[in-house]
This record gives structure tokens, C-alpha cells and sequence, in this order.
């Protein structure tokens, strides 16, 4: 990922993100890392940092917290703990053990629910391998306070259980040679203190020599003199004794640890990078949950889509003053790459021009933006800016010739890959020389087919992006009756500076206006009228396109509803003349019982013509009406939308229309129009319209040992 110029960083104020974003780090290894945030053109890896933010970010707002916490750096301990022999300090094994059960925490966090929740963070651990027992290694010898454990050997349990005798023996011998010599007025107000590690009483410099024992110590000014009296000497010098073989036995336990520790650097290593790398991915969620910062959807290509976008900083700012922050749209695609936008001053140009930048340098770096999620975004191999002050003194160069020089730069490297920011695009020398030079430049960067977005007063570039293809005007909205900027921005024209409207609203004199407009000259002042009134006719527009849009979508929820009330009508209404033929038919089939009375009575009186007469008669009445009620029976069907017979496939569930009972289909004769539908151990031959399919899933009901078919 290339940016120009160097400092884009501080440009685009991405400088104030790392800010924010080490001040959310656990430890100085995050803050590290936040500070060499790499910007990425590597569409994977973009996507795979952002959902592992996003699904970090979940866990903040569901309240499920992750085992986040403080770390130290542990490298130097590493390195130390390579070198054979050597003795890690209880210090050091310290700062590994938080390690160890920062690690144990986070694998203990990943239940399998969890991991189906929060796959993308769980696919960081799942390469590497924990052993609890490392850990439980340390615990046993070192306890929660950074001492070394009573138990931690049965050797130092023994020397520290006859230390604690030997010193109640002290305690009571030194108790009694108190009491001789209090008696006796040998000692000071402050009986007894510690000297060069040993117990001693504080006797006044003209007792010293009525006191037997050693001296160790006189007070600054020589009036108290610091005595072991003789009774207590031999048993201090014991004491002394098993001090000094715990320390031998501390150290030997401690090497025994370093010991059992050092085949493990090379996984206490990755262990110290999963740690630092999860640090990362907490700050970046933290961030995002305080801009209510979001995931658009990615493309590979260039595009820039962003709906409801705010400048993350500007967010932050104002609602910590508690103010509004107005969102704004911008769509660049590949008709459309380069947008110029225009307005007054303090209109919000500039503004949003970085925050277009901003938004994609922390898109590419991995972090969430404060954007709608329906936003688009693409990746850019290189970004470059060109805004504020760049005067140089020690190159010599003016503002306008830093801003050349920066020109020079960006036409040398800039693609179709490329993102252009400049700001005040054509100022700092003479208008018109200016303004034809940016000319020149914007029609060289649009051929090569360059994305951006540059902010201008110049009305030659108006001109030329509105007759360009491949630029779009857009200005900041302006509320030319209170002379106030709205910070709305407005694709698709652009605006005017309202320089003479600010002007006479400061108070200059008309006389001055007036002498000002003259020598503007006509073409300019008709150019900014026009757009003052454009500005004004689009604003009204506006308006009556928000009231017409809100009377369609009433419209359309009325035309919907009409539409639906005449299909159940129409739908009713056939289903009223199929059930007057079923009534026929059923008729029908009573005079056939009739007739056939009828045929029993003619046959006993030889009458064979009538008869045949009869029956022709009857079973013509009975087959127009079954012909009648098939037709109204597949109008019926038609006029059900959910039924569509030519997309029933062999397994598919169904349901006959009379009667209700469920099967699935066993073979389809689509010529004849025929379907056998398997129900539990007996298989049906059916007409495939009088079949409905099953929407809801099917299970098997085997509660009586049988399998039967059940609709959820």
C-alpha cells in the first residue's frame, strides 16, 4: 500500500486514531503494534481482520466478556531462560505465569457454543496447543502474591517449619532479657529494632557497656547504641544459618523450574502473540463500539458506496459536547470516480473529504467505520492527499510549490487503483493561472481513470466536471435565507461560496459590495447567481419530491391491498360455483340410484328401449356436470398462487385437497397429469392437481412404532 505524501498519517488526521486506539491497549506490545497499524490493498486479509473486530465487538455488546487483561512483555525472560542454566527470577516466572493463565482463560472461554458464535476469533487459537500443566507449575511453586510457596519442596517446608520454631525460642529469650534490663533502666523508650538483619535492643549510650553482647549500629546523633544482647547470639546465628539454606533451597527449586520451563520458550513466544494479537482486535471493538462503528460489504474492485457516514472524529467531538452530527452519502462507481465539491467556507468541504479518507485508510487498516453496514467499499493499492499548509523552508518552497511538487507525485504513480484528496484544489497562486493549471491536472488524473474527491472555489472546474464524464459536482447544502451551512452534502450540482451574501451580512457597505460585484465581472457574477438560484429551485424540489414520494408509497400499500382483497374475492368466488357442481354431481349420483330402481322395474315389465332411453338420458346429465366441475376445479387451482404443479418434484411432500392426508411423492407421469404419493405403507394414484405442496418441514412420528408422516 503506497501514500503520498509521507505524513498522510497526520494529513487525514489517521495520527488521532492511533491515539484513541492506544489508549484502549492492555499492554505496551499492543500499543506497539497500533502504532505500526499496517494499511492493507489485500482484499483476505482486510476481511478476515474485520470480522474478527466485528465478532470481538459482539462480544462487548452481548455482555459475554472475553478474557482480556493486563500483560507484561515477557521477551526478555524468554531470551534469559534460553541460555542453559540459567535461573529465572521469581519476577520473571511471574510475568510467564500471567501469560499462561491469560492463555488458559481464553482457550476455557471457547465453549462449542461459543465457537459457533465466534468462529473467526476461535479459528486464531485453534493452531495452537495449551497445556494446563505449564502452568500448574508455576502455581505450585509460586503462590498469588509472587512468594515462594511453604510446599513448595519438602526440604524448604522443613527448614521453614524449624525457622518458625527457632524464632519463637528468640521470641521468648528476647522477651526475657527485656524485662532484666527494663528493670534495670538500661533501655531507651523504643526497646528493641533491626540491625544489619538481626534483633537488637536500643540502649542509651551511657548503658553500653552495663549491656553484654555485640554492637551493631549507634544512632545519628550517638546517644542510643544498638546491642544483640549475648543470651540471644547463638540462636540468631542459627536462624541465620537456615536462612541461608532456604535461599540455597529456593534457588534450587527455582532452577529446577526455569529447567522444566525452558523447553516451552519456543510456545510461550506464540503464546505472547496471541495475547498481544487479541490485544489488538479488543482495541480495534472498543473504538468501534464508542463510534457505533460498523462492517460494509466489500468489494475487490475500486468502489466507494457509503451510506450514512460520519468523521469518526468529528462523532467523537460532538457527542462529547453533546451535539448533532450530520451523516452523509457518497456514492463513486465506475461511471462516476472523481467528485468535485463546492460550497462556502465552514460549508464542511474539507470535512468530508477527509472523512472520505479517513473512512478508507481505516477500512484498509483493519477497523470498523462508523457507516450504515448497506455501505459498499472497495480496496485501493494507493491513497493520496493533498491538504492544509505543506510551505517547506528547508526544501525553499512556497505553498504553491509544495502543492505542484505534491501534483507531480500523484500523476507520476496515480492508476485506476488510486484515491486523490485535495484540498482548495488550485489556490495559493494567481486564480486564473491556478485555476487553468487544476484544470489541466484534474483532466490528466480523469484520464487516468483516478478516484477522489477535491474540494474548490474555482468555477472553471465546476464547469469542466459538469462537462466531463467520469466527474460528478456535489456541494454542501447552504440555507441561503438564515446564511448558515446545514453540513449536508448534495451530489449532482454544484455550489456556490455565497462570498457577497456572507459578505453583506458582516456589515461591509453596500458602496463596497457594490464596487466589489463590478469588478468581478459579469461572468463570474452570473455563474454564482445561477448557482444561488439552482441551489434554491433544488431545495424546493426537494420538498415537493419527499411530499410526492410519501403520497406513492400510500398509493402502492392501497393498490397492494386492492389486489389482494381481489384475488380472495375471485378465489371465493370460484370456490362457490365448484361447490354448487359437487352438489350436482352428488344429486346426480341420487338419480342414478333412482334410475337404476327404475331400470330393475322396467326390466320386470320387458321394456328394454325405454329403459336404455333413460340411462343414456341420466349419465349425459351426470358427465357435463363432472366436465363442468374439472373446469372449475383447475380454474380454482390457477387461481391459488401458492400451487404450481410444474415445480413438484419426486420426494416432495404434499397434501391431498380432499381430505387433508400427507405423503410424499413416489414417481410423476407429467403427460398424463398423474402422481403416486406414497402415505405410510400404502401408496395412492392421484391427479397432481389435487395435490398442494407441504411448506413446513416434515418429521417422523415413530411414538407407536410405526412410521407415520406429521406437518410440523
Amino acid at each position: 500500500m503506497q501514500l503520498e505524501p509521507k505524513d498522510l498519517y497526520k494529513k487525514l488526521e489517521f495520527d488521532k486514531i492511533i491515539e484513541l486506539l492506544e489508549n484502549e491497549c492492555l499492554g505496551e506490545l499492543g500499543k506497539i503494534d497500533i502504532q505500526n497499524l499496517q494499511i492493507d490493498s489485500n482484499l483476505a486479509v482486510i476481511e478476515r481482520k474485520l470480522c474478527e473486530v466485528s465478532q470481538y465487538k459482539m462480544t462487548i455488546e452481548k455482555k459475554d466478556s472475553f478474557p482480556a487483561q493486563n500483560y507484561a512483555d515477557i521477551a526478555d525472560d524468554l531470551k534469559m531462560l534460553d541460555v542453559e542454566g540459567f535461573v529465572l527470577p521469581i519476577e520473571g516466572l511471574q510475568r510467564i505465569n500471567v501469560v499462561l493463565l491469560c492463555v488458559r482463560d481464553m482457550f476455557r472461554f471457547f465453549s462449542p457454543e461459543r465457537k459457533e458464535i465466534y468462529p473467526m476469533l476461535f479459528d486464531i487459537m485453534r493452531p495452537i496447543v495449551f497445556d494446563e500443566s505449564l502452568q500448574k507449575e508455576i502455581v505450585r511453586v509460586i503462590d498469588e502474591n509472587g512468594e515462594i510457596r511453604a510446599d513448595a519442596s519438602p526440604e524448604l517446608q522443613r527448614i521453614r517449619r524449624k525457622v518458625s520454631t527457632m524464632q519463637k525460642e528468640l521470641d521468648n529469650a528476647f522477651r526475657k532479657i527485656i524485662q532484666e534490663y527494663r528493670a534495670k533502666g538500661f533501655l531507651s523508650d523504643t526497646v528493641e529494632s533491626f540491625r544489619n538483619g538481626r534483633r537488637v535492643l536500643s540502649v542509651p549510650a551511657e548503658h553500653k557497656r552495663k549491656v553484654r553482647g555485640i554492637i551493631h549500629d549507634e544512632s545519628a546523633t550517638g546517644r542510643t547504641t544498638f546491642i544483640e544482647p549475648e543470651g540471644v547470639i547463638e540462636l540468631n546465628n542459627d536462624i541465620f544459618d537456615l536462612e541461608q539454606e532456604e535461599r540455597r533451597e529456593i534457588y534450587r527449586i527455582l532452577r529446577d523450574l526455569s529447567a522444566v520451563l525452558r523447553p516451552y520458550t519456543p510456545s510461550l513466544r506464540q503464546y505472547q502473540t496471541l495475547i498481544v494479537r487479541f490485544d489488538v482486535i479488543q482495541t480495534k471493538a472498543r473504538l468501534a463500539v464508542r463510534l457505533k462503528a460498523t462492517m460494509p460489504v466489500l468489494k475487490k474492485e475500486p468502489f466507494f458506496g457509503i451510506i450514512r457516514a460520519y468523521h469518526p472524529l468529528l462523532l467523537l467531538k460532538n457527542e462529547a459536547l453533546e451535539r448533532k452530527t450530520v451523516p452523509f452519502d457518497l456514492t463513486l462507481h465506475g461511471q462516476n470516480r472523481l467528485l468535485v465539491l463546492s460550497g462556502p467556507n465552514a460549508g464542511g468541504k474539507s470535512v468530508t473529504m477527509k472523512a472520505v479518507g479517513l473512512l478508507q485508510l481505516m477500512l484498509q487498516a483493519g477497523l470498523l467505520i462508523p457507516v450504515s453496514y448497506k455501505s459498499e467499499m472497495g480496496i485501493y493499492d494507493r491513497i493520496c492527499a493533498d491538504i492544509g499548509d505543506s510551505q517547506s523552508l528547508e526544501d525553499d518552497l512556497s505553498t504553491y510549490s509544495s502543492r505542484l511538487k505534491n501534483m507531480k507525485i500523484f500523476l507520476d504513480t496515480a492508476d485506476d487503483k488510486t484515491m486523490v484528496l485535495i484540498d482548495e484544489f488550485g489556490s495559493g497562486t494567481d486564480p486564473k493561472i491556478g485555476g487553468a493549471i487544476a484544470e489541466a491536472i484534474l483532466q490528466e488524473l480523469n484520464g487516468r481513470q483516478v478516484w477522489g474527491v477535491i474540494t474548490t472555489h474555482f468555477s472553471n472546474l465546476k464547469m469542466f466536471a459538469y462537462k466531463s464524464k467520469g466527474i460528478l459536482n456535489a456541494c454542501m447544502n447552504f440555507n441561503s435565507d438564515t446564511l448558515s451551512p446545514t453540513y449536508e452534502l448534495r451530489v449532482g450540482r454544484p455550489g456556490s461560496s455565497y462570498a457577497f451574501e456572507i459578505a453583506q451580512n458582516s456589515g461591509l457597505s453596500t458602496k463596497v459590495l457594490e464596487y466589489a460585484k463590478h469588478r468581478t465581472g459579469e461572468n463570474e457574477k452570473a455563474v454564482d447567481e445561477l448557482l444561488i438560484d439552482l441551489q434554491r429551485e433544488k431545495q424546493e424540489l426537494e420538498a415537493q419530491l419527499s411530499t410526492m414520494t410519501d403520497r406513492e408509497q400510500k398509493l402502492e400499500k392501497l393498490i397492494k391491498t386492492y389486489e389482494e382483497m381481489h384475488r380472495e374475492l375471485e378465489f371465493k368466488r370460484k370456490k362457490m360455483k365448484l361447490d354448487v357442481k359437487e352438489i350436482e354431481i352428488q344429486r346426480s349420483s341420487d338419480y342414478t340410484r333412482q334410475l337404476e330402481k327404475l331400470t330393475r322395474e322396467l326390466r320386470e315389465q320387458k321394456n328394454l328401449e325405454r329403459t336404455m332411453a333413460l340411462v343414456e338420458e341420466k349419465k349425459k346429465e351426470r358427465d357435463e356436470a363432472v366436465e363442468k366441475a374439472e373446469i372449475l376445479k383447475k380454474d380454482l387451482i390457477a387461481a391459488d398462487v401458492t400451487v404450481n404443479p410444474e415445480t413438484m418434484q419426486t420426494g416432495d411432500f404434499v397434501r391431498l385437497r380432499a381430505g387433508g392426508a400427507i405423503g410424499k411423492i413416489a414417481t410423476i407421469d407429467r403427460a398424463k397429469g398423474r402422481v403416486i404419493v406414497e402415505m405410510g405403507l400404502m401408496s395412492v394414484k392421484v391427479n397432481i392437481l389435487d395435490l398442494q405442496p407441504v411448506k413446513e418441514q416434515l418429521k417422523i412420528n415413530k411414538t407407536l412404532g410405526i412410521q407415520r408422516d406429521v406437518v410440523e
